[in-house]
């Protein structure tokens, strides 16, 4: 079969397009005929060696697919690796039938940026009705996620997003306000957007851009780190924190894969949000396997808006 390995670690070049043996049955495992891969922040960090796990080479990105077992059966799930593949290894916990009403873009854009969305705002942050939320890259995969689950539960959604194009689109999906995500004097910005310090904010940038969203956190307010795309991990005075009493919560979604029941019912409840048309997935360019490089380079120059996705079958 046809898949992307790395057999080092770097930029987008050490992705490259090979034959390889298709994947050796596991217990608890289902083969997927892949129709979609979808492309992600921390496949970035899995190429430049900077992800949470380690992963030991010759490795085969990916962490999420959308396609067919037993002849046809649409199923998406996550994967820990091995999803940019014409064929992959799902797990029975984390692989989920994909409803008629679904379609395979919307598909691969929930099962690993609509979980993290619908837990970071939910299960870490227990947003409520009437508080206000910073929501970053509120075009991208779980930012534009996040905007509408948010609005929706009654939240004032304060959106980050480097272009003006981007924060246009945050306010379509249900954003009060969109702040420009570049600016030096961001936490002003969003305590001026928000009409005062906010109650909640999601972080996934890092660096300054962390600390400048924590400023803007009220007291006894909670913020949610999901990532740090920036390339900088933030340093987190303890004292600011007690001065404040502010919660501070790290998330990474596969702590959550061996749990029985969080991951299916978040799902159950993303395929009904989307099937009743209040959750609109945004699915964003559709890259050929062999454009895995190209994808990864757009996604790092935070170009594209909506989800990216890789082709199984071009």
């Amino acid at each position: 079969m046809r898949a992307i390995v790395m057999r080092e670690f770097g930029g987008p070049d050490v992705l490259r397009l090979e034959d390889v043996p298709e994947p050796e049955p596991r217990a608890g495992h289902t083969p997927v005929d892949v129709t979609l891969a979808g492309v992600n922040f921390a496949d970035m960090h899995v190429r430049d060696d900077s992800y949470l796990a380690p992963v030991q080479l010759p490795y085969i990105p990916g962490n999420e697919v959308v396609g067919t077992v037993d002849g046809g059966r649409r199923v998406v799930g996550l994967t820990r690796g091995g999803g940019y593949a014409e064929r992959a290894l799902l797990h029975r916990r984390v692989t989920w039938d994909v409803p008629d009403a679904i379609t395979d873009e919307q598909a691969v854009a929930l099962a690993l940026q609509g979980n993290s969305a619908w837990h970071l705002l939910f299960t870490t942050l227990r947003i409520t009705e009437g508080e206000s939320v910073v929501v970053p890259a509120a075009a991208g995969g779980v930012g534009s996620l996040a905007v509408q689950l948010a609005a929706h539960a009654g939240a004032r959604v304060i959106a980050l997003a480097g272009s003006e194009e981007k924060r246009k689109l945050a306010t379509e999906l249900g954003a009060h306000a969109a702040v420009d995500s570049t600016a030096q004097d961001l936490t002003e910005r969003i305590v001026d957007a928000a009409g005062g310090p906010v109650q909640a904010a999601l972080e996934m940038t890092g660096g300054a851009t962390f600390a400048r969203t924590l400023a803007a956190v009220a007291p006894r307010g909670r913020l949610a780190v999901y990532g740090f795309a920036g390339g900088e991990l933030a340093n987190v005075s303890t004292r600011e924190l007690m001065e404040r009493s502010l919660t501070l919560s790290g998330f990474w979604l596969p702590q959550l894969y061996a749990d029985r029941t969080a991951l299916p019912e978040s799902m159950r409840a993303l395929f009904e949000a989307v099937a009743d048309g209040w959750l609109t997935p945004l699915t964003g360019a559709t890259y050929a396997l062999g454009e895995a490089a190209r994808a990864h380079h757009d996604l790092a120059a935070r170009t594209p808006t909506g989800k990216l996705a890789l082709d199984a079958a071009r």
